[in-house]
Formats: C-alpha cells, structure tokens, sequence
C-alpha cells in the first residue's frame, strides 16, 4: 500500500494481539443498563454522567448517552460486537435462560469454528454471543472450515443436566470481546489496511461481500463485510453507532511500530489518553491500545 509515496512493508502485527472494549453511543442509557444487565447478563463496572462500563470481570463494552439518537441502517459502522464466553457450557447457560426468558434473538449458527447466538439491542446495536470449538480442530484450517450452518440447539443444551432449572448469575467470568464484526463500504480496501497496513492475517474472505481477519491466527479478530452497506458513509450525527473499536497490542513498543505503519500509509493517527485513534477506509474508529491503558 502507498502514501505520500512510502511502500508500507508487510510485516504481521504481534501475535498476543486482541480485542478490547467497544464503545457505542446510545439514546437511552437507562434503557441500554437493563437489556445488557438483564438480557446480555453483563454488569455494570462504572458509570458517570451519560457514560457506563460494562463487562464481567473486565470491561467489554462502553456507552456513551446522546439522547435521541436513531439506529441507523445502511452505513458503516458496528455489525456486531462478539462477546467470546470460556466455555461451551456458559454458551449452553445462556441460550437456556434466553429460552426460558423468550428473549427474542436475530439467528443461531454454527460456524465450524464456534457456536453462536445472535441478538440485537435497543438501538439495534448486533451482539454475538458465542463460545469456539478447540481451537486443535480448526487452528490453521479457517479459509477451509469457517461457515454458517444451523446451531445444534438440542447438543448444546445437552451440556447442561436441566436447562428449564439451571440458574443464570450473568456471563461468566473470562468474558471478553472476542471480535468485532463490522459494516463496510469495500472489502478489497478493508483488507488492504487490516493486513498490509495493521498486519493482521487474512483467514477468510467471501469475494467482495466480507473478509475475516486476526492477530496470531485466531479465526477472526476483525470481519467486515458490505452486506448492508456496500459504499455507503458512515452514520450520520445523532445516530446510535459506533464510536470506536479497540485493538489491545502487547506494550507501547508495537502500539508505537504500528501506528506508524498507519502514519506511512497517509493518515494522521491521533494520540489519546486511551491510546492511538486510526480510521479504516470505512471510517471506522479504531483505538489502538496497550493492556491496562
């Protein structure tokens, strides 16, 4: 890729690389408190002034209040954000208390590498709750394996030995975001700033409809896919989006190499309190970000 006339060479971003915390805008944050605590099962970690941290045992998402915002449809911007539980039995706990609580969900898939439950927000903001299969079974295999199939309700709930009594305390501990998937208005150039310029590894790509990419081989730590948005902007002002991903790189000094393989290829990454803010060709809003920053 080039900008201002430098070749940016490839050069695979570290491995231990993961997903951080998502920060959303929403209308209601009263209204967004009870469907994530009582629905998603998170809890609240801190909250002040129109803003709130939620997660487990660590934070996964924030929102930030701006009253009247309107769920937008056709832009760039958050398709969903992918809540990865520890094990198959919470998966299985979940989907159980869903059931009992006729909580309306969007799909339920197995893609080879994971299982998973999808749903929406208030403001339509897409979750994917979800749970991976032994990474042995599929590590080095995901162009090949990854797909969508139906989600074998009854296997998964047979981890469990009564799923109409088994009690659900909220997302279990070890709850992190384990991808973000999101709304884009090219593919071909998506793919050229996740993995020539940020230097995640391509696992997997359906034509010019959607891409998977990731740090370390995961099977994706970032999707993008144009099936609502194909060329579209980004959302409007008073929309209920996407305010930032975030990307958490091992310490400052590759959180330094790539946001200047990002300065190379011609944007001006911005430094924050939180860490470096970049854009994808979408617009979308990445924080690059160390542990614990």
């Amino acid at each position: 890729m080039q900008g201002d006339g430098a070749i940016v060479e490839l050069m695979e971003i570290a491995p231990a690389t993961r997903m951080g915390p998502v920060e959303l805008s929403v209308s209601d944050l009263d209204r967004s408190l009870d469907y994530w605590l009582n629905v998603v099962g998170l809890r609240v970690l801190e909250r002040d002034d129109g803003r709130a941290s939620l997660g487990a045992d660590s934070e996964v998402v924030r929102f930030v209040e701006e009253q009247g915002a309107k769920p937008v449809d056709g832009h760039t911007g958050l398709y969903h954000v992918a809540l990865l539980l520890p094990d198959r039995a919470s998966l299985a706990r979940w989907l159980a208390h869903a059931a009992r609580d006729r909580i309306q969900l969007e799909g339920l898939s197995d893609h080879a590498v994971s299982e998973a439950i999808y749903l929406r927000d208030p403001d339509r903001h897409g979750i994917e709750i979800y749970a991976d299969r032994p990474r042995e079974l599929w590590e080095g295999r995901v162009f090949e394996q990854m797909t969508t199939m139906p989600l074998d309700v009854d296997g998964l709930l047979g981890e469990l030995d009564d799923p109409a009594s088994e009690p659900f305390e909220g997302l279990p501990d070890g709850t992190t975001v384990g991808h973000v998937h999101l709304r884009v208005a090219d593919v071909p150039s998506t793919v050229e700033f996740y993995r020539d310029v940020l230097g995640m590894g391509l696992m997997a790509q359906l034509g010019p409809m959607a891409a998977f990419l990731s740090a370390g081989g995961y099977h994706h730590h970032i999707g993008g896919n144009t099936w609502e948005s194909r060329g579209a902007p980004p959302a409007p002002p008073g929309s209920a989006t996407l305010r930032h991903a975030t990307i958490v790189v091992p310490d400052s000094d590759e959180l330094a190499r790539v946001a200047a393989r990002v300065a190379d290829s011609g944007q001006e990454p911005e430094t924050r309190d939180d860490g470096v803010l970049v854009r994808d060709p979408s617009q979308n809003a990445l924080v690059l970000a160390t542990p614990g920053r």
